[in-house]
Parts: structure tokens; C-alpha cells; sequence
């Protein structure tokens, strides 16, 4: 047989077992997970709405004087990201196993261009962004790399379920790439991308099986650094964040200039009330509170909703989080079962660090809250997220009757 004829076969080959595992997805598919489904997209409607009534004073003030600005791009980025999510869900989800190596590389290396002078953008003295030239596309690579890092660990993790045990094959290898990653993202700087990639490689490591004595060290190491980081004078003495560390003690130790930020949070939650002031007639959003629009929309939430409307808010994002990791439990496979735990763990920990930080329960990180603050690519990602976690609803096996 000719060198031609063996490509040939194997050409040949490789169509076939293609159309044998379309056929396997065509018969195992089913429909897609309905409450996860629903919940997603009334959230993103609230949030849609919020960041309308939120962004409107700040857009108005901009050139051009668009009140809506904000509303539009974020508009447009969510129908684009809704298309995405449907598209993705109807895509059998082994497929993103060819494409965990592609996805972690490509996000390496977008980090690593952020960094490069003249190519990454900076803002507020953080150079987060890459965009094309003459536009206004910009996105975080860091954003990227959360999905890079769920679909290789997914796509490794599910190949070593006797190995995650062991400290060579289970802890070092992800331990370190998920430093270097975290490290990339630290240098931008941008301590809250860090603190969310950390957080789902390491859940995704304890799904996968690590010894929990593992576990147990790093929850003490984590207990500890942040025991020397919020009570004690480290942080000053090294010079970083110590005035975030002082606002969090105190909102108030300088209301006019370091801590203007949380003093005016906490007078946007307050002035909420028990009902809320009522929708779009904040007071607060009209160039008072920073970041209105975008980390601390939560807070125009609790003044415009007051504390019944957050509560229900949170509520939605409680049932989306426990729905997602239900469908986690139940997944066809063990890939399935972590990419799930990765998107879920993902949007679980930006919501509860979102709004512990515009409630003062931890220091200032600049994290924002899922479907509702103001970022277009962040919005597409999310939603792209949300459209693998259906695609692995669609192969959960039924329950059986009877």
C-alpha cells in the first residue's frame, strides 16, 4: 500500500468514526435542562434592565450624550452571546476535548501579550486589555483563560482518575500551571482574575480526586494568608493594597478621597431601604458612586430594589448555582461532570465576591457581578459558559419510571 493510499484510509477512517459519534450524540441527545436554561435568561433580562437604569447618567455625560449607550453595546454583545449559547449547547460536548490544549495555550499566550508594552491597554493604572486598534472591541485575555483553564482541566483531570491522588500527577502538574496562569494575571495587576482562576482549578482538582489531606493544607494555607493580609500589618508594610485593607476596616477613614469608593456603597445600600427607592430613581448613580455601572451595580440594586428585590436577586443566583451543580452530579461522564463544575464554580464565586465586596465583607478586588455589570466580551464569554453546561444537560440520562 502507497503512502497515499495509507492517508487515504485513514482519512477515511477518521470520517467514519466521526459519523459513528455524531449518530451516538444524535441518539443520546436530549432536550435542554429547562430551569438552568430559564434562570440564566432571567437574569440576564434583570440584568439588562438594571444596567440600563444604572449606566444612563454616565452615558449621557459622555461625548455624544447617548443615555443608552451602555445599554446598546451590552444589548448587542447579549443577543450575540445568546446565539453563541445555542449554537454551543447543540454541539456534543466531547468535542471540546480536542480543543483543551488549543484553548490553554491560546490563553497563555493572550496573557502574555497584555503584558507587552505598546500592545496591552491600561486603565485605572491596570493593564487588563487587549482590543483591535481604531475600535472600541477590547476584552480581558483573563477572561479567556477562565475558560481555557475549565476545559484542559476538564480534559485532563478525566483521564487520571486513579493518578489525582498522587502528589506528582494529581497536585504539581495543575498546581503549576495554574500558578504560572495566576501569576500572569497577578502581574496586569489583577488580584480578583487570580483569586477566580485559582478558585476553579482548585475546586475542579478536589472534584477530580486529590487527596484531601492536600485539601486540608491549602484551605489552612488560604485561612492563614488571609488571616496575615486582613489582620495584621502586612500588607502595609509591603505597600500593596494597604489602603484597601484599611477601607475595609473602615469605609469611612477617608470618605473624601481612598475610601470615597465603599463610604458611597454603603450609602447607596442604605439609602434602599427595605423596598428600595423604586426602578431607575436612584439618586446615588448620578455621579456619586463609582463604578455605578459596572463592580458595584449591585449597590444601585439594593437602592432601587431595596433589600426584599437584592434578596430575590441572590435568591436566582443561589437556585442557578445549586442547578448547575446538580446537573454536575448528574452528568454522563466524569468530562462532563467537571466542565460543569467549572462554569458553575466560576459564576458562584464572582457572585458571592461581587457582592461581598460592594457589602464591605471583604476588601475591594474590582470583580463584577454575572449578567449584570457592564462588559460585553465578559457577557458573551459567560453566556458561551452557560451553552456547554446545557450541551452536557442534553446527554443526562433520564430517569428511569417505575
Amino acid at each position: 500500500m502507497t503512502r497515499e493510499e495509507q492517508k487515504a484510509l485513514k482519512r477515511q477512517r477518521l470520517r467514519e468514526q466521526r459519523r459513528k459519534e455524531r449518530e451516538a450524540w444524535e441518539a443520546a441527545r436530549g432536550p435542554l435542562d429547562l430551569p438552568f436554561l430559564l434562570l440564566v435568561l432571567v437574569l440576564l433580562v434583570i440584568g439588562l434592565i438594571m444596567l440600563l437604569s444604572a449606566s444612563f447618567p454616565s452615558a449621557q455625560a459622555e461625548p455624544g450624550g447617548d443615555p443608552l449607550a451602555y445599554f446598546k453595546r451590552q444589548g448587542i454583545f447579549a443577543i450575540l452571546g445568546l446565539v453563541a449559547m445555542f449554537w454551543v449547547s447543540k454541539i456534543n460536548y466531547q468535542r471540546f476535548r480536542g480543543l483543551a490544549r488549543i484553548a490553554i495555550v491560546v490563553s497563555v499566550v493572550l496573557l502574555l501579550l497584555v503584558l507587552i508594552p505598546g500592545v496591552g491597554i491600561t486603565r485605572n493604572n491596570a493593564t487588563r486589555w487587549l482590543g483591535i486598534p481604531g475600535t472600541e472591541f477590547q476584552f480581558q485575555p483573563s477572561e479567556v483563560a477562565k475558560l481555557g483553564v475549565i476545559v484542559y482541566f476538564a480534559a485532563s483531570i478525566s483521564k487520571k482518575r486513579e493518578k489525582m491522588g498522587q502528589f506528582r500527577t494529581g497536585i504539581l502538574p495543575y498546581g503549576l500551571l495554574l500558578g504560572f496562569i495566576s501569576l500572569l494575571v497577578l502581574m496586569e495587576p489583577h488580584m480578583s482574575g487570580a483569586v477566580l482562576l485559582l478558585g476553579i482549578g482548585a475546586m475542579m482538582m478536589v472534584v477530580g480526586g486529590i487527596d484531601w489531606r492536600w485539601i486540608a493544607a491549602g484551605v489552612g494555607a488560604v485561612g492563614f494568608g488571609a488571616y496575615l493580609m486582613l489582620f495584621t500589618d502586612l500588607m502595609e508594610k509591603i505597600g500593596y493594597n494597604s489602603d484597601r485593607i484599611a477601607t475595609w476596616r473602615d469605609a469611612f477613614w477617608d470618605a473624601k478621597d481612598k475610601s470615597y469608593q465603599m463610604a458611597q456603597s454603603f450609602i447607596t445600600i442604605g439609602s434602599g431601604g427595605l423596598l428600595g427607592v423604586g426602578l431607575g430613581k436612584s439618586r446615588q448613580k448620578f455621579m456619586f458612586l463609582p463604578e455605578e455601572h459596572n463592580d458595584f451595580i449591585f449597590a444601585v440594586v439594593c437602592e432601587e430594589l431595596g433589600l426584599v428585590g437584592a434578596t430575590l436577586i441572590m435568591l436566582l443566583f443561589a437556585l442557578l448555582i445549586i442547578r448547575g451543580y446538580w446537573l454536575a452530579i448528574h452528568a454522563k461522564d466524569r468530562f462532563g461532570s467537571l466542565l460543569v463544575v467549572g462554569v458553575t464554580t466560576q459564576i458562584a464565586l464572582q457572585t458571592f465576591l461581587n457582592i461581598a465586596v460592594v457589602t464591605g465583607l471583604i476588601p475591594a478586588t474590582g470583580i463584577s457581578l454575572p449578567f449584570f455589570s457592564y462588559g460585553g466580551t465578559a457577557l458573551a464569554i459567560q453566556l458561551v459558559e452557560v451553552g456547554v453546561v446545557l450541551s452536557v444537560s442534553r446527554q443526562i440520562p433520564a430517569p428511569k419510571s417505575g
